[in-house]
């Protein structure tokens, strides 16, 4: 017997046609998006589509996403593909993650090109993306990213480029696998996740991000943080940054927590490398907490996910070491 697969559709590129300007807007419905896709008759499963939403994937919201992962939870699939704008992949896939609480395979894609462009790649990665979430390897395996045949794991996948159609890798490990004529081939088993469960209705928690700078001074900082829960900072190299920040982060890390990442987009912070003022030494005498291996738009997705489930500063700070491969 077959597998049943639900497909939530969400808009993005994928789902957009050109309007009479020839400007591209989210219109096609999941039934639609799958009618352009060749090859799905050939697959062993059943395919039902959820029109869930028709935005930009810039536009989506923390309750859209949490509203979704409730709908996915409930889910009696085989499978789940969800499908959006690539704009936010990164930051959704990761958000959808800590939040699949079963084993199901749960599977994103998009598109960089939209339908009516040369060279579409909506329905290739739709059709790579219903392959995945078919296969017994992807359970257990949290969030999936699939585009142009690779497989990601939500925690470390980022969008590199604006226009390419190669835009998706994850620069730190590597894919989890690739499909090759059709099947997954995943190159190591499941590892242990992090789930976290919110309430029913939950209200989200505000993290900003904010991104140390050559020659900056601390009024920005200050400014940004006067009304958040919480703040990832994006440091310079492995966890550095202008001395004129200090006493602003010592003054806000004593008031909500506060995570340091890396801004390089691979790699890890440090914790005792270096032992300047400013430096990641500095930070975490100061009460900082590291981010490790995360990017800080996985940071910030954690940090507010945990802070709107109530999590105390202990178990934030455990939580970031298992999710960032901290060496505490």
């Amino acid at each position: 017997m077959g597998a049943d697969i639900t497909v939530f559709s969400l808009g993005g590129t994928v789902a957009m046609v050109p309007e009479a300007d020839g400007r591209a807007v989210p219109a096609l419905t999941g039934d639609q998006l799958l009618a352009s896709v060749p090859g799905l008759a050939n697959l062993d499963a059943k395919i039902e589509t959820r029109d869930f939403l028709r935005l930009p994937g810039a536009s989506l919201s923390f309750n859209d996403l949490h509203r979704l992962a409730t709908d996915i939870n409930a889910c009696a699939a085989d499978g789940i593909v969800v499908t959006q704008g690539t704009d936010t992949i990164e930051e959704t896939a990761y958000l959808l993650d800590l939040l699949h609480l079963s084993s199901t395979p749960l599977v994103m894609t998009g598109a960089m090109r939209n339908p009516a462009m040369a060279g579409a790649d909506g329905p290739a990665n739709i059709l790579a993306a219903i392959q995945v979430a078919t296969d017994p390897a992807a359970r257990d395996r949290g969030c999936l990213v699939v585009l142009a045949d690779e497989i990601h794991a939500a925690a470390r996948v980022r969008k590199t480029h604006s226009t390419s159609p190669a835009t998706f890798a994850s620069p730190t490990t590597g894919p989890l696998g690739h499909l090759v004529e059709g099947h997954p081939r995943f190159w190591s088993p499941p590892t242990p996740r992090i789930t976290i469960r919110l309430p029913d209705s939950p209200d989200f928690k505000r993290v900003v991000l904010f991104t140390a700078t050559l020659g900056d001074d601390d009024q920005a900082l200050h400014a940004v943080a006067r009304h958040a829960d919480g703040l990832v900072l994006a440091a310079m190299g492995v966890g550095h940054v202008p001395q004129t920040y200090l006493d602003a982060l010592a003054e806000i890390a004593l008031r909500i927590p506060v995570v340091l990442a890396t801004r390089t987009g691979a790699g890890s912070t440090l914790t005792s490398t270096y032992g300047f003022p400013g430096s990641e030494s500095d930070l975490l005498a100061k009460g900082l907490i590291s981010a490790g291996f995360l990017h800080p738009y996985k940071a910030r997705i954690l940090l507010t996910t945990l802070l709107t489930a109530g999590a105390r500063r202990e178990e934030i700070i455990q939580t970031f070491h298992e999710a960032g491969d901290v060496n505490a």
